[in-house]
């Protein structure tokens, strides 16, 4: 057989049939004096074969471990793996589309930043009012969403519960009404302008003791020598920077 008789008999491309044989897979047939690839009944079996393997979702590898006549994986066990490995990407998929059924399913609608978790979700709904008055506001949100993101699950969880509580008393939800707008009022001054250490002042007294302990804090937060922090401070005017740098230095005790 040609190698197009071949590709035919078994319903795959000839494009198919050079890939395997550049694999390894499908050993190479004689040719004939002419130059063309001779293949026989049997390259059809190995190749049939084959493809019964992949349609099932074996990679190529380990299609080879069931072909190989030494030290190959036994079919049984390939498959095996095969079952497991499904079972895991099922129980994953069953996680996904749990969480999508409860971001579309929230009675409060999914965050201009979502997806977040839904106890995220139910506190920006909540400060709604406040990211609205509040470019600074909306920037924290952002913040928010990215530090949900890169967190270890479990500090993850400690930290939604530590600002869901803050946010439950009305008279936390003013003081952070009032620093984000001394923050906002800083968006065109000078960093030496003395409301910035007014605004840092406020920051420290809102933000719950128990959400940044001092000995959770970086020692070198204020070091700019870190490109992420440079990205961060450069993220907000001058003088907000500065408010943010004097708050940190606040929280660590550094600062009477």
């Amino acid at each position: 057989m040609r190698i197009g008789e071949l590709a035919a008999a078994v319903g795959v491309t000839t494009r198919t049939v050079r890939h395997y044989h550049h694999q390894g897979l499908l050993p190479e047939p004689e040719r004939l004096a002419n130059g063309y690839r001779d293949y026989t009944l049997r390259h059809a079996v190995v190749l049939a074969r084959i493809r019964r393997l992949t349609e099932l979702g074996l990679g190529l590898a380990e299609v080879r471990d069931v072909l190989a006549d030494d030290a190959g994986k036994d079919l049984a066990e390939v498959l095996t793996e095969l079952d497991e490995d499904l079972a895991r990407q099922e129980a994953a998929l069953r996680e996904r589309r749990a969480r999508l059924r409860a971001l579309l399913e929230a009675a409060d609608g999914i965050p201009a930043e979502g997806p977040v978790s839904p106890r995220l979700s139910a506190l920006f709904h909540d400060l709604a009012h406040v990211a609205a008055r509040s470019p600074m506001a909306a920037k924290d949100r952002e913040l928010l969403a990215l530090v949900e993101t890169a967190t270890a699950p479990e500090e993850r969880e400690r930290l939604s519960a530590v600002l869901g509580a803050a946010f439950e008393a009305p008279e936390s939800v003013a003081q952070a009404t009032r620093a984000y707008a001394l923050l906002d009022g800083l968006a065109d001054a000078d960093p030496s302008d003395p409301r910035v250490e007014e605004a840092a002042r406020a920051i420290a007294a809102w933000i719950p003791a128990d959400m940044l302990p001092a000995d959770m804090l970086p020692s070198d937060m204020g070091d700019e020598r870190d490109s992420f922090l440079r990205a961060f401070y450069a993220d907000f005017a001058p003088a907000q920077a500065e408010a943010v740098r004097r708050t940190v230095r606040i929280l660590k005790g550094e600062l009477p």
